[in-house]
């Protein structure tokens, strides 16, 4: 059980930790798990335990992986609540997953957050047509994203996410993206081992071309209720700035607006939460913030299923 005396921070990942089957073990378990499912089928009107745990292609589409993804990682911090009174102080999460940390944080009820990015990935896919624009990771020893993005300064291609050290996303039109490795590698040092891997994505996210649905998703925002607690969003570490949220409500709304098209500073994010924390939790059907976590020497304990919970939280 987690030492209520020290500072435990929880980690969600986001788009790409998602898989077929993901939190049925903690459905199959635990009461609140179920009642987690039941409460996001209500608020978007369709199954989502039934999309998690089938063969539905569906899951990959991002209209549907971010809301089912959110869902099966509050299951996950729900039942490790139930559990073994997993209380953390500290929250934060990687794109998505941000927002799966202020509904854990308690800033925002699920039902809100599961239509809300139902309809974020919705236009973040309809802001680029499929096939126009594409991602790739950029991996190599000590990275430097501003000697990336100097690189990559008149070229359709952005920075979307620094997630440490060693990896840096790209983000852009597909068609520029072989450019883009060109330019990358000339600034590089000789001798470096660098590696491209393009990611599976239908869309260039956290790029200059999701900015234009940022009015549309900011209008969304804002018919959000007085159910949204932006005081807690304090515990929460903010992808934009990547520092902590401030207080206030206008600041957090905005924050999430301009995340769509701005880069996701993981590593800043990483270094504020592991200045306060003791212990770091990932949460999610996938673990890619934990390696992120030990190239800035941080230990970060990935619970990516039931019996890892069991394994992880059993013994203490």
């Amino acid at each position: 059980m987690p030492n209520s005396d020290k500072y435990v921070a929880v980690v969600f990942p986001g788009q790409g930790a998602q898989r077929p089957g993901m939190g049925k073990d903690f459905y199959e378990q635990l009461q609140v798990c179920r009642e987690t499912y039941e409460e996001a089928s209500d608020a978007l009107g369709w199954n989502v335990a039934e999309m998690c745990f089938g063969e539905d292609e569906r899951l990959d589409q991002t209209e549907f992986t971010q809301p089912c993804l959110l869902t099966t990682e509050i299951a996950m911090f729900r039942g490790l609540g139930a559990l073994y009174d997993l209380s953390p102080r500290l929250y934060g999460g990687h794109s998505l997953g941000e927002f799966t940390a202020l509904v854990a944080a308690g800033v925002m009820p699920l039902g809100d957050a599961v239509q809300v990015v139902h309809t974020r990935g919705r236009l973040m896919q309809e802001a680029v047509p499929v096939g126009v624009g594409g991602m790739a990771a950029v991996i190599a020893d000590d990275l430097d994203a501003e000697e990336l993005e100097d690189a990559l300064s008149d070229l359709p291609v952005d920075i979307a996410n620094v997630n440490s050290s060693r990896q840096i996303v790209i983000s852009g039109h597909a068609s520029a993206l072989p450019d883009a490795a060109v330019r990358i590698t000339d600034v590089i040092d000789e001798g470096v081992d660098l590696r491209f891997v393009p990611l599976n994505v239908s869309a260039p996210f956290h790029s200059r071309f999701m900015r234009p649905i940022e009015r549309v998703f900011s209008d969304l925002l804002q018919t959000l209720g007085d159910d949204v607690d932006a005081q807690k969003a304090m515990a929460v570490t903010s992808n934009y700035t990547g520092k902590f949220h401030t207080r206030y409500r206008e600041d957090l709304l905005c924050y999430l607006t301009y995340q769509l098209g701005s880069k996701v500073r993981w590593r800043e994010n990483m270094d504020a939460i592991a200045a306060e924390a003791d212990t770091i939790y990932e949460i999610g059907p996938g673990r890619p913030l934990r390696d992120f976590f030990k190239t800035i020497g941080v230990n970060c304990l990935s619970v990516t299923t039931f019996s890892a919970a069991t394994r992880i939280f059993g013994g203490n």
